[in-house]
């Protein structure tokens, strides 16, 4: 076959093919482009999981007309002039490829205006063919309108997925870019019902709560974070939420929604000792970077990016979420209640306040924070004419986290009785527990709060039965001042130590509780030097390939140091001939490349911890197993080691090493309490 050039139309569908992958694909461009514009509103509306139908609609700066059939022809961009603002690119785009390989793959309407015309453009092109451009009335900012995706690929539309599949791609990508800029009111319309509806007023813990739920908001920890190369701040999870998946570690890198192997590694490895094997946190960190030290043109998708000091940045992102971590007492509260009476709870006392479900994208926007509608539904109103179906969600009423009055059925003390007498209003105010658990989106609740006396906002026991994880900052559990007051009732099972403190019952495990001591104490000896070798007799024969010799020379001296001798055996083979004595019992072969598996091309820093920590690991099969009976004074002891640990609360595998119980969850069960 000859060589020839290809034409336009299949050019365009090619470069179509690197951006356009699906339908989120067409959100995701045309929203980075509304943010760039500088939109304080965006609305979202598709239809047909976005295969049908795509309109998205801004308030930003808007088009010039005589620039829309320019804006529509490939690398053409505002954002960028010479290759030198590459390196210092600022903006979410930049390659001047969204528009045309949209419109390569779909039928574009396009109605823009600027704050200085006097009238907006409508603009139409068709698989990259120009249809028309006319003069027409419209607000300030641009409505982008995609019709019939891959109208003229039939090849590429029959691998799409479902409508409902599609559809939640594009939910899930538009909640990713509200919880990347607060500062922006963004709107979702799926199918005429309103999914999701983000206020805009810069608070990143209500975005959470709409998107996530109550039980996500309640168990953050707050991350704040500066160093001169990066700033990172946002929230983490306590362990007690982890996921099965990573589809809930989120973070922006510059507004910028990516995702990144050394980002998630960093995370992960600062959650290493309080999470267990294949759990992954819950994280939502912004990521402030100067952009000469980060790469973004990698891929036409602009999902990955290159960090030029790489090492440093996992460092920082790893040790912030340490510091986050650390300090905390993170006991798991058990809950004693099952899943579906949680459930059912909850669904009650969303009920009776008459607020949206958290986690359901639904929370009431501040006042004057209204996301622009799409310019026809304006130009029907302005003519008379109103849709007979209300979009779901748009109820007009009053959300102000205010219950009204409940009969009580039983009698309370003078201070909780108090807490539930009428304000002013004749409407009784809501528990400080529910609101720290439902962050307030609404200028009528801030307010609401700032009218009710303090003396009125006791916290009622029945929001308790939550599961949260126990933070006891002035009272913990582990301390020399509360070490007084335990009190040591026994062991269960031969294996579960129950103390009793502070109106809460405490469950050790001393398998894991040992496990941890041991574990700590072996890691601090490895990095003291506080070792002898054992030699092995027969010496033990591994076979390695050339990138694992290549490792084990380049780390020699890391194993020399901690009690190893390795020398060459001939080959591709090597004689370990001495091993660590805390290893002695385990010196086995498997053992031995497991510890080779673990290094990898990074910082020698970097794999001498991951040495440390292994080797460590594996010298705590020494730990008193589960099904031994410990006598008071081991126990008391055990109790004591615990103490001198930074995070006594996980096992080096991330299980907990102690549980609690409230008091008030045991006399729910006893119906102490109804």
């Amino acid at each position: 076959m000859p060589i020839q050039v290809l034409d336009q139309s299949t050019i365009n569908q090619i470069a179509a093919g690197e951006v356009v992958e699906r339908p989120a694909s067409v959100v995701k461009e045309l929203m980075e482009n509304a943010i760039d514009a500088g939109s304080t509103a965006i609305t979202v509306e598709i239809r047909q999981g976005g295969i049908g139908f795509i309109r998205i609609t801004d308030n930003g700066c808007g088009i010039k007309k005589e620039e829309l059939p320019l804006a529509f022809l490939r690398h053409s961009t505002s954002k960028i002039r010479t290759a030198e603002d590459l390196l210092t690119v600022s903006s979410l785009g930049f390659r001047g490829e969204a528009l045309s390989s949209i419109a390569a793959v779909s039928q574009v309407e396009l109605i823009t205006k600027t704050s200085g015309s006097l009238t907006g453009s409508r603009y139409r092109i068709e698989g990259g063919e120009e249809k028309g451009l006319e003069e027409i009335g419209a607000p300030d900012g641009t409505t982008f309108i995609s019709r019939n995706l891959f109208f003229n690929t039939p090849a590429r539309r029959k691998f799409l997925k479902t409508e409902t599949t599609e559809g939640a791609h594009v939910t899930d990508l538009v909640e990713k870019i509200a919880l990347s800029h607060p500062e922006i009111s963004i709107r979702l319309i799926v199918n005429n019902q309103s999914r999701l509806h983000t206020s805009g007023n810069h608070n990143l813990k209500d975005i959470i709560y709409t998107v996530y739920g109550r039980e996500i908001a309640a168990n953050l920890l707050p991350v704040e974070v500066s160093n001169g190369i990066v700033k990172i701040s946002g929230f983490i999870g306590k362990p007690v939420i982890a996921r099965g998946n990573r589809n809930f570690e989120n973070y922006f890198i510059n507004g910028r929604y990516i995702k990144s192997g050394l980002v998630s590694k960093a995370i992960e490895d600062g959650y290493k000792s309080y999470m267990m094997q294949h759990k992954y946190p819950f994280t939502l960190l912004h990521l402030t970077v100067e952009p000469e030290f980060i790469d973004v043109n990698v891929h036409p998708s602009k999902m990955e990016l290159r960090f030029k000091d790489g090492e440093n940045m996992y460092r920082v992102i790893c040790q912030a979420v340490v510091d986050a971590l650390s300090g905390k007492e993170l006991i798991p509260n058990v809950s004693l209640m099952s899943e579906r009476e949680e459930r059912e709870l909850e669904k009650k006392e969303t009920a009776a306040a008459g607020n949206p479900i958290p986690g359901s994208g639904m929370s009431e926007p501040v006042k004057n924070a209204r996301g622009p509608e799409p310019f026809e539904h304006r130009r029907m109103e302005a003519m008379g004419i109103r849709e007979e179906r209300p979009a779901y969600g748009e109820k007009k009423q009053k959300s102000e986290w205010i219950l009204p009055p409940k009969p009580l059925t039983r009698e309370l003390p003078p201070e909780r009785a108090q807490a539930q007498q009428p304000n002013e209003t004749g409407a009784a105010v809501m528990p400080a527990a529910l609101e720290e658990k439902a962050p307030e989106t609404t200028g009528a609740a801030l307010a609401a709060k700032k009218a009710v006396p303090a003396e009125k906002e006791a916290p009622l026991a029945e929001k308790e039965a939550l599961p949260k994880q126990m933070e006891m900052f002035d009272n913990r559990l582990l301390s020399e001042t509360a070490r007084k007051r335990h009190r040591l009732i026994g062991q269960v099972f031969e294996t579960y130590w129950l103390v009793e403190y502070d109106g809460s019952l405490y469950i050790i495990d001393q398998h894991a509780a040992h496990e941890k001591v041991l574990f700590e104490k072996n890691f601090a000896s490895l990095k003291t030097r506080e070792y002898t070798s054992q030699l092995v007799s027969p010496p033990i024969i591994l076979t390695l390939s050339l990138q694992e010799a290549d490792l084990l020379k380049r780390h020699m001296k890391v194993f020399t140091d901690i009690g190893f001798e390795i020398e060459p055996f001939g080959g591709n083979e090597y004689a370990v001939r001495a091993v660590p004595d805390n290893l002695f019992s385990l010196a086995k072969k498997d053992l031995l490349m497991e510890l080779i598996d673990g290094l990898s091309d990074e910082s020698m820093g970097k794999n001498l911890e991951s040495i440390y920590d292994r080797i460590a690991t594996m010298s705590c099969k020494a730990a008193v197993k589960g099904n031994n009976e410990l006598s008071f004074a081991e126990a008391d002891k055990l109790i004591d080691e615990l103490l001198k640990l930074e995070n006594p609360y996980n096992c080096p595998h991330g299980r907990p090493t102690i549980v609690a119980i409230s008091k008030y969850e045991m006399e729910k069960k006893f119906k102490r309490i109804i």
